[in-house]
Formats: structure tokens, C-alpha cells, sequence
């Protein structure tokens, strides 16, 4: 193994609270395991299940690391035992349990995948989370196929972004939520066919309109709360609801009556405690579907703002104050130029 340095700065979370529990540290710069790799991090993604986890309502799952961060990109710098699919120096991104605010990070090598040609490091940082997340939800579990009707809530988040943009590309009508004419526009503006601000219309009734009086095929919602029983109401029939977040509360009242009469499948998950071989799964498929759709330049990954890694918590507060488009990221000293 390569000679590494001992330490390294990293962002804990001091104790749960607001965007100043999370604080630069020292840690040990960790090691590779069997079937791991050692990254020095270039670049690390800002997700809402790092604000979660920096509340104290989304613990890492057991062997994880307490450093928040789930997604990464830069160079190999050690491989642990049983990996050949990686060598030292090459440019990868990464989807972690956890570790990704740090100049070191390890990650599994089935969970790495090739910086696409044309992105750059800090580009390629942005993919693993929402990427694999939408592959996940909206086409292995949702089942989107080539002209069906897709509605995303939130439209101009990550997930947003990388959703409408997949979903176009591979043939889907596209309707979205967002909260301002603004968003709406840039939702519009990377192949939403109909971009709806849900501070002064009902998505519902908005989209009945603009798709001759149908519901849609498919919903990604991340709401949930008062939006769960709505969109119970404007799916198809055989129409499947696909939860992956609840900013707005897990719990409504909701007519099954019309579940059975539609024949509908309400349906969810959470990716970051799956195991090593699903992700990996995922992985192959972004590679061989996505992949060249990232390197023609028909789908790339939308960065608002960059901050230095010291600067976390200002990361955070700019999430938290939903009036970024697209994804917020962090650069680590160590891989930077």
C-alpha cells in the first residue's frame, strides 16, 4: 500500500442541531478493507439525509462512518485486498454509507464508477447520490417505461434535476413540482414538458389540465404529507407512487378503495443501509444506460453552488433554505489543484 499520511481533516457533527454542530477535526485517515478502495476526496455531494443526520433523526447504519457525506469523487490512492477492477491513481466517483466530508474516504469498489469523459471532478461528485437513487426508484422500482407520464415533486432539488432529465431521456412525458417561477423555468429548461409552482396552483388539477384531463403513469414523490392523498387520486390505472422522502410528514389518510379500483402500487425505499451487491447492481446498470447519455451531453448533473470542506456549514444552511437549483458541493483541500 501506498505510504498515506496519518491524518486528516474531516466534519463531525458535534451533537445534533443546526448547521454549526457540523465542525472541521483531525481524524485518522481510514484504511481499505477486502473488496474497498482509499480515496483522496476532490469533491464531496451536500444531501438532505446529511441534514437529517446532522439533526440527529437519520443515524448512520451500523459499521458506517459518523462523518456525514454519502457521495464522492477523486482519485484511488490504495486498494484493499480482492480488488482488481480499480488501480492506484485513477479518477473515480462513489457512493458511500458515509465518510464523504473528508480529504480520505473509502468506499466499496463495486459502488465506484468512472468519472464520465467532459464532467469535471467536482461534476462527477454530483452524480452517485441522486443517480443511483433515481435508477433505483424511478426505473427499477417505479418501472417508468417509453411514453408513460411521469411527475416528480420537487424539481429543482438534485433529485429533481436528475429525474427529469433521465426520464426525458428515456422517452417519458414530463410533469414537475417547484416553488417558484424561477425554479419552474429551469425545471423547463432541462426537459420538463410542464413545470408547476405549488405555492399558487394544485399540481393536481394543474397537470389534469395540461394532460387532457389523465393523471400520470408514475410519481416520485419526497413530500409525502398532504401530497400523499392527492397523488393517490391522480395516478392512471396501474399507476405506481414511489416515496424516498417525507418533508412533509409520513403519515395521511388515503382512500384505498381507489388503490384497488386503480389497481395501483404504493411503494418506497431508502438506499443507504442496502448492501454492497444492490448497489453494485445499480452501479452496472448507470454505466452501461447512463453513463453514455452523461458523456453526449444529453444528461449532466446541475451544481448551484461549491463550497471549501471547512465550509460545511454554510452548505447546509443554504440547503436548508431551498433556494438553490440543483446540487450543493463541497472540495477538499487534498484534491484540489
Amino acid at each position: 500500500m501506498t505510504s498515506l499520511p496519518s491524518e486528516m481533516t474531516a466534519i463531525e457533527i458535534a451533537e445534533p442541531g443546526g448547521p454549526e454542530a457540523l465542525t472541521p477535526t483531525k481524524r485518522a485517515v481510514p484504511r481499505p478493507g477486502p473488496g474497498e478502495v482509499l480515496i483522496r476526496v476532490a469533491a464531496a455531494g451536500v444531501n438532505r439525509p446529511d441534514v437529517l443526520q446532522r439533526k440527529g433523526a437519520y443515524p448512520p447504519p451500523p459499521g458506517a462512518s459518523d462523518i456525514p457525506g454519502l457521495e464522492i469523487a477523486g482519485e484511488v490512492i490504495a486498494l484493499g485486498e480482492q480488488v482488481e477492477s480499480l488501480h492506484q491513481g485513477q479518477p473515480v466517483c462513489a457512493l458511500v454509507t458515509g465518510g464523504g466530508y473528508a480529504e480520505y474516504c473509502v468506499a466499496p469498489a463495486a459502488q465506484c464508477l468512472p468519472v464520465p469523459q467532459g464532467l469535471s471532478i467536482t461534476e462527477a461528485a454530483a452524480l452517485p447520490e441522486t443517480f443511483f437513487t433515481v435508477w433505483s426508484n424511478v426505473f427499477d422500482r417505479g418501472g417508468l417505461k417509453p411514453g408513460e407520464s411521469f411527475l416528480v415533486h420537487g424539481g429543482s432539488s438534485g433529485i429533481g434535476t436528475t429525474a427529469i432529465q433521465l426520464a426525458k431521456a428515456f422517452g417519458a412525458r414530463v410533469f414537475t413540482t417547484a416553488g417558484s417561477a424561477e425554479k419552474c423555468q429551469a425545471c423547463k429548461d432541462l426537459g420538463a414538458d410542464v413545470a408547476i409552482d405549488y405555492r399558487t396552483d394544485d399540481f393536481a388539477a394543474a397537470v389534469r389540465e395540461a394532460n387532457d384531463g389523465k393523471g400520470v403513469n408514475l410519481i416520485l414523490d419526497m413530500v409525502g404529507g398532504p401530497y400523499i392523498a392527492r397523488d393517490v387520486e391522480l395516478l392512471e390505472p396501474d399507476g405506481r407512487l414511489v416515496f424516498i422522502a417525507f418533508l412533509g410528514g409520513a403519515k395521511a389518510e388515503i382512500n384505498f378503495q381507489t388503490v384497488m379500483v386503480k389497481r395501483l402500487t404504493i411503494t418506497g425505499s431508502t438506499l443507504r443501509a442496502r448492501d454492497v451487491g444492490f448497489k453494485a447492481a445499480i452501479a452496472a446498470q448507470l454505466q452501461t444506460q447512463v453513463w453514455p447519455l452523461i458523456e453526449s451531453g444529453q444528461v449532466k448533473p446541475q451544481i448551484f453552488k461549491t463550497f471549501p470542506l471547512e465550509q460545511a456549514a454554510e452548505a447546509h444552511a443554504l440547503m436548508e433554505s431551498s433556494t438553490h437549483i440543483g446540487k450543493i458541493m463541497l472540495t477538499a483541500t487534498s484534491g484540489r489543484p
